[in-house]
Parts: C-alpha cells; structure tokens; sequence
C-alpha cells in the first residue's frame, strides 16, 4: 500500500510539475511575442492625437508584460512548493487546494475561502465605497 501511494505521488508531481512547466513556457512565448511586436522608437513629427494613442498603446503593451511577468513569478514560486512538497497546501489554512482550483489556476497559494477572505480585507481596506461596489456587484 505504501508503495501504491507512492507511485500515486511520483505521477502526481510529474503531472503538476509538467503543467506549471507548460504555462510558464506559454507565457514566455507571449512575453516573446510582446517584445518583438513593440515598434521601435520612431523620430517622426506626429500631431498630439497621434503621439498620445502611440503613448496608449505602449503603456497597454507594458502593462501587459508587467502582468506576465508577475505571473511567471508566481508560476516559479509554484514550482518550488511543489519540490519542497507543500504544493497544493493552503498557505493559511493548510487544508488542500481543490484540483479544479488548481487546474484553473496551478499557481494557486490559497484555498478558495481563504482567497476570499483576503480579498475581502483588501476591499476593506480601500475603504466603504469598495464594499458598496461589491454589494451592488458594480466593481469599477
């Protein structure tokens, strides 16, 4: 029985492992894909129409990169959970991730309740207007 569970574990890393390995090289080809569709620095005169959609569009491209990069981070933290073996553990209550949260989301560091709740005391510190919002479900 021993051995079964072991076996079970050895192909439950494999499996995790292959999938955070997948997205991280999903997002580097995006980040790739970013940095090779930003249009070089161009020293034409432009009408300031033109000049501020160009200064749009880079701070959208950025952003974009800025996200990805975050989550190539996150993905990487995963990953050495998962060596260290508290993958799939949530951070604060320890109780298990469910593997459709997981599936969703494998970089997931906390369980579903546990999520809300931090979200909720974010809102909470933003102040009475976010809490408004979440009630109405008009979050801007």
């Amino acid at each position: 029985m021993r051995k079964r569970k072991t076996t079970s574990t050895s192909k439950r890393y494999r499996i995790l492992r292959e999938l955070l390995e997948d997205r991280r090289s999903e997002i580097q080809q995006k980040l790739r894909s970013l940095r090779e569709t930003l249009p070089a620095e161009v020293s034409e005169v432009r009408d300031v129409e033109e000049q501020s959609l160009d200064d749009f569009v880079h701070e959208v491209d950025f952003a974009l990169m800025q996200m990805k990069s975050e989550t190539l981070l996150k993905i990487d933290e995963a990953i050495h959970r998962l060596e260290a073996g508290s993958y799939g553990a949530c951070g604060d209550c320890g109780a298990e991730i469910a593997e459709a949260r997981l599936a969703a989301l494998p970089f997931a560091e906390l369980c579903r309740s546990c999520q809300e709740t931090t979200e909720l005391q974010a809102l909470a510190g933003r102040g009475p207007r976010a809490f408004q919002g979440l009630l109405s479900g008009d979050l801007a």
